[in-house]
């Protein structure tokens, strides 16, 4: 099977933003409690947070992390979270039922980011709270002081603000389950009186609001379009949510999913654009993705504590989805669906980090070690920085039961033109056929294969786990060349491959 392709030099779908490589960290489950934090880890520095996992994160290279919710936001006070630790209270999460110590609050997640060289998203409850929580929280993280909340801060052991930037305008306010749910009306006017206090503070932050928690709510798209009516002049980003999975087993479908991603972006933008011309506004609005990935593995497990039959645990064991190979071939897709239309989408958040339907797992006093969609999230984050290339593509297809003509073969491909290179992110999708890829490279001289990763494995279902952590594990490939201005490479069945070409 032969997919052919060309890639030039000239035509960009647009310069990437780095932060498209964000990721999300909840109060929820192991994420915060056992999974970056836990005092007696053989690893904790003097934070209390697990050096191991720190190391993982950097390896990553995340650029942004949402906090501190998520579902867990709409009831949360921050004023929890600040001051001596033995004087915290410990509060009950209505979210998933659980309880918190607040031991990890601002303060701790804002040095937690600092040894991770990563910034901070931070989220406002416009939930059970709103407004002036919201005002009062943005003058504790970024005003240098002389302000009541910006000394409590300095007396709380943080003489410099943090200045963060970017802020999060609630949670999933369209969904029946979040606590404080509102409809489009009411929240828009919510998030745009919020908006403005904030902006009469820093006209400068980055304010993102709720968009729609998936794509089969019954309120969208209205729901976006009737936000934006009532926020577009006053936020720069709308957000959107969405998780994948295969609990049929049928992998054909699966592995199609990504065009049901494709399909939302493109609807919401078309909102965008209505609003944008309905207001004559010269002003843009971008997306920013901060809720994606793989989750159904966990579902039927959690019931028993998300249904509060075992009273209120602190930090239990969570939507931990053990992740598989397949899921390899997911997250490329996504990430691959992301840099496509990194014209609209500008940020995006794998959610989440760590334990908690993430890359990166832990055991409570022992390792740490990469799943198996730590991979293709780390060569994109790596590697897939610079301009989105528009390519033109053609492959053989096959149809599902929602989407014809899915191609066998997906790919993206990204110019960094710091250091010169064209790196190729290429999935097969096809479980027994070998697709034979060739790439013409126009307007690229010079060109040869500096690195080529492969990850592929027999089993759909294998993964990795504590006492077997690089089951599936990329592998160094063979056979892609560049042959005058032609990219070639094999691409077994059910593979995903990372190509660097440079000088």
């Amino acid at each position: 099977m032969e997919a052919t392709g060309i890639a030039h030099s000239q035509f960009k779908v647009a310069q990437i933003d780095d932060r498209l490589y964000g990721a999300f960290l909840e109060h929820l489950g192991r994420a915060i409690y056992t999974g970056i934090y836990e005092p007696d880890h053989p690893t904790a520095d003097e934070n209390g947070m697990r050096q191991d996992v720190i190391e993982l994160v950097k390896e990553l290279d995340v650029p942004v992390v949402r906090y501190p919710g998520g579902n867990f936001v709409s009831a949360y006070n921050w004023e929890d979270g600040i001051g001596p630790k033995e004087n915290r209270p410990v509060r009950l999460d209505l979210a998933w039922h659980t309880s918190d110590s607040n031991e990890v609050g601002i303060h701790e997640f804002a040095e937690w980011c600092a040894s991770t060289n990563t910034q901070m998203m931070l989220a406002v409850n416009l939930g059970s709270r709103g407004l002036d929580e919201a005002r009062n929280f943005v003058e504790y993280v970024n005003h240098p002081g002389g302000s009541y909340w910006s000394d409590l801060r300095r007396a709380n052991g943080r003489e410099e603000p943090w200045n963060v930037r970017m802020w999060c305008l609630g949670n999933e306010m369209d969904g029946p389950w979040q606590i404080g749910h509102k409809d489009a009306v009411e929240y828009g006017k919510l998030a745009a009186e919020t908006a403005k206090a904030m902006r009469a503070f820093d006209k400068n932050l980055e304010l993102i609001v709720c968009g729609s928690s998936h794509s089969n709510m019954p309120t969208y798209p209205q729901w976006e379009a009737t936000v934006l009516e009532h926020t577009y002049d006053v936020v720069d980003y709308i957000s959107l949510h969405m998780y994948f999975g295969n609990p049929e087993g049928n992998a054909a479908n699966y592995l199609a999913l990504n065009h049901k991603l494709d399909d939302y972006i493109v609807a919401v933008q078309g909102v965008i654009n209505f609003i944008k011309a309905k207001k004559r506004s010269k002003k843009d609005i971008y997306i920013c993705f901060d809720e994606w990935n793989v989750w159904y593995h966990s579902r039927e497990q959690d019931r028993k504590i998300l249904e509060g039959q075992q009273g209120w645990p602190h930090a239990p064991a969570l939507l931990e989805d053990i992740y598989n190979f397949e899921d390899v071939l997911q997250v490329g897709l996504i990430l691959n669906t992301f840099i496509r239309r990194s014209d609209v989408v500008k940020i995006a958040c794998i959610a989440q980090l760590v334990n908690v339907i993430a890359p990166i797992m832990t055991e409570k006093g022992g390792d740490a070690w990469r799943q198996t969609i730590y991979y293709p999230y780390y060569f994109a984050s790596r590697f897939g920085r610079g301009t989105a290339l528009q390519l033109t593509f053609e492959c053989p297809t096959y149809d599902t039961e929602n989407y014809k003509g899915v191609t066998f073969a997906d790919v993206s491909a990204v110019h960094n033109e710091d250091d010169g290179t064209v790196t190729v992110f290429a999935i097969n999708r096809h479980a027994t056929e070998t697709v034979d890829l060739a790439i013409s490279l126009q307007g690229f001289d010079g060109l040869t294969v500096i690195d080529h990763q492969v990850m592929t494995h027999d089993d759909l279902r294998a993964v990795n786990v504590a006492d077997n952590q690089k089951e599936v594990a990329p592998k160094a490939g063979t056979g892609a060349a560049v042959d005058g201005d032609t990219l070639t490479a094999a691409l077994a069945p059910y593979s995903y491959q990372m190509i660097r070409l440079g000088r």
